[in-house]
């Protein structure tokens, strides 16, 4: 493919998807870009396709029509519905996993059961697909001190509880297969060992063969502050954490990340993609808690300011099968995102059509970059549209300047009753201001 000549799709309406769009369109080799169905942000940088991520047939459709020569999957839910395997058989290129391989997200009873067959160190568990026989194994733990997850894919952060006590776990067993909250995702629901120690997000980019590490990252998934009130999407993200050094990453390359590569390709499935493992630090190492099949939200906003590479390079590289480790180069530095949503997120009904002001304020600050994810445009003036809202994104050589400089920037917007956590980072606050800690400038 000449320079400037290709056309990039890319499938969501987030954050996230803006966030890959904005590193998309930065690639030399670009020519058009569109988005499906994108948000207000996206149309500021490339094209918005009023089809819904999950249409695949008429994706396909459009793909073929338009000529498109890349398509990059954002979300979860395609990629669960098989829309790589359908691009595939319609011989147009698009980066992700097939939904076989997807199956380490879309269904957590496969994933358990394949980290144990190939070693991959995960907590102790158990799955259930009947009521009964999940109650009779709670009465029979010593503890409830457990996690119960539904095997399929969850939304708004719902999907897993953190039990203290039997009762809770019983309860959060009977909300999940008989109330069916989540319906048929919580079919199968898996009963873990609670463990304890930080989490962390590790991404990397796969080929089928050969994986390479991207960073490290800090997600916050609480609503509020101190890691209080329900889980949402994710509140904020920082990369690096200044406790995952090079060690850190080359001890889950080695325990997670290859042993999962090679283990499905073993198995037939090669996986082609960005591979998200959400994991535990613990005294007896790290864990996987889950697996992801796509880049995260809002992970994926501070690891596009942090890539160096050509995102465009990458991706085709993985497609084709010719992935070299020297073809991720990071930004020396750190990034920070912090989310701004809707009142009374992330309850179900929220108030939607406030006006948004003060995004170009903030996008003129140094490092700072403002991703839509919850944005419309009603009568010419931006609106909210959904529970999360926007993510204010900020780069600099060292963590405390980027979360201060993401702090400053979520200052100058405003739209009724907006919030966000306050305490992004707060490990590293001294004496009122984020302390200049020196980070790693770059994970290889």
């Amino acid at each position: 493919m000449q320079s400037g000549k290709m056309k990039v799709l890319v499938l969501g309406y987030g954050a996230r998807e803006h966030a890959l769009a904005w590193k998309i369109a930065r690639s030399p080799q670009v020519a058009e870009l569109f988005v499906a169905p994108g948000n207000a942000g996206t149309a500021q940088i490339a094209t918005n396709v009023p089809i819904g991520d999950e249409d695949v047939e008429r994706l396909v459709a459009f793909a073929q029509r338009e000529q498109i020569d890349l398509t990059v999957v954002g979300t979860n839910d395609p990629l669960a519905h098989g829309v790589v395997d359908a691009f595939q058989a319609a011989g147009l290129a698009i980066f992700g996993p097939t939904q076989a391989a997807a199956r380490l997200e879309s269904s957590k009873a496969f994933a358990k059961a394949f980290m144990h067959r190939h070693r991959i160190p995960t907590p102790a568990y158990a799955s259930f697909s009947r009521y009964e026989e999940a109650i009779a194994y709670l009465d029979r733990l010593a503890t409830g001190r457990v996690v119960v997850k539904v095997s399929g894919l969850g939304k708004m952060g719902l999907g897993v509880t953190v039990c203290d006590n039997r009762a809770q776990a019983k309860a959060a067993v009977r909300t999940y297969m008989v109330d069916k909250i989540l319906g048929e995702a919580a079919r199968t629901v898996i009963i873990e060992e609670r463990l304890h120690g930080v989490e962390v997000s590790m991404f990397a980019v796969s080929d089928g063969r050969t994986v390479v590490p991207l960073l490290p990252v800090r997600d916050h998934k609480r609503i509020y502050d101190a890691d209080t009130g329900p889980n949402t999407g994710g509140m904020g993200a920082f990369a690096p954490p200044p406790d995952c050094d090079q060690a850190f990453v080359a001890e889950v390359m080695e325990t997670v990340m290859r042993p999962t590569v090679a283990g499905m390709a073993a198995e037939g499935h090669p996986y082609v993609g960005v591979l998200f493992a959400g994991l535990m630090r613990t005294a007896q190492g790290v864990q996987v808690l889950e697996f992801n099949c796509r880049f995260g939200n809002p992970e994926a906003l501070v690891l596009m300011a942090l890539l160096e590479s050509d995102l465009v390079a990458v991706m085709q590289a993985c497609v084709e099968g010719r992935l070299q480790p020297d073809q991720i180069q990071l930004r020396p530095g750190a990034a920070a995102a912090v989310m701004m949503s809707s009142p009374q997120y992330p309850a179900t009904v929220f108030p939607t059509g406030l006006p948004i002001k003060g995004i170009e304020a903030a996008k003129g600050m140094p490092g700072v970059e403002v991703f839509h994810h919850g944005t419309a445009v009603d009568h010419g003036e931006l609106v909210t549209s959904r529970g999360r809202v926007l993510a204010v994104t900020a780069v600099a050589p060292v963590l405390s300047t980027a979360l201060n400089r993401a702090y400053e920037g979520v200052a100058k917007i405003s739209f009724e009753g907006a919030h966000y956590r306050r305490d992004i980072g707060r490990h590293l606050v001294g004496n009122g201001r984020l302390r200049q800690e020196p980070l790693l400038a770059q994970v290889v």
